[in-house]
Order: C-alpha cells, then structure tokens, then sequence
C-alpha cells in the first residue's frame, strides 16, 4: 500500500459565505494529493503525459463529516492499496490541524492513450514504481 501525506491550507477564496469550504473544492484537494502522492514514489504525472497518457476521473464519491473552515491547515492523507490496472483508485482522508476526521473520499482515474482515447493499461515504466509496495 501506498500512503502520502499533503497539507493544504485554505484560502479565503475557497470558502463560502458560512466560511466553510465550498464542496467542489476538494476535487483540487485531491488532486494535489495524488500527484504529490505520485511525486513521493518517483514518478510525475507530467512525464506521463509527455509519454502520451492521460488520467481522467472516472468517479469520486465523497463523505463530509465536519466542515473545514477558512485557514485551516489541513491534511490530506491518500492512499493507494491495490495496484493499478486500467484504473487505478484513491482514497483519502482529510484532517485538520486538531486530527479531527472532516472528510473522507476516494477517486477512480482511468488510463486513457492520448493518441487514441480508449482505456489502455499503464505503461511498465508507471508501473515499476509500483513494485516494492505490491
């Protein structure tokens, strides 16, 4: 498994009139989470798509539990527990500076070649990043 931990601090901008993050918001959360998460085992989404593949989110299922507010640090926790296939699948879990659970949710991207859009498995480069975890 893999598991990396980002924190993101939250900017007046990303409130909303009751000071509490607006809920789209985590979508960019999460995101910086997994490439950071990508970051820490080596590997850049931006070299993945020089080599021609995109990750598009196929779904994302979220559970707010408290609300996180204006200037909170928060940390995000993501992990990975099975190795990619043509999907690979996030899950997260959002703390505040009080390790206070506020938030939990998981992401499914799919391999897509830019050259031809369909789904296709990732690479053997991507994938020998995964191997001392699985």
């Amino acid at each position: 498994m893999i598991e990396h931990t980002v924190q993101v601090r939250v900017r007046y901008s990303e409130t909303d009139q009751m000071a509490y993050v607006y809920y789209g918001n985590y979508a960019s959360y999460f995101e910086v989470a997994r490439v950071e998460a990508f970051r820490h085992i080596g590997f850049s989404y931006k070299e993945m798509e020089a080599a021609g593949i995109m990750m598009p989110v196929l779904e994302m299922k979220t559970r707010y539990i408290k609300p996180a507010k204006y200037d909170d640090l928060l940390s995000i926790k993501v992990f990975i527990k099975n190795k990619p296939g043509i999907r690979i699948t996030f899950e997260y879990e959002v703390y505040n500076e009080a390790n206070i659970l506020l938030t939990v949710a998981e992401t499914t991207l799919v391999f897509i070649s830019s050259a031809t859009g369909k789904p296709m498995l990732p690479p053997a480069t991507f994938m020998s990043y995964f191997e001392k975890y699985y």
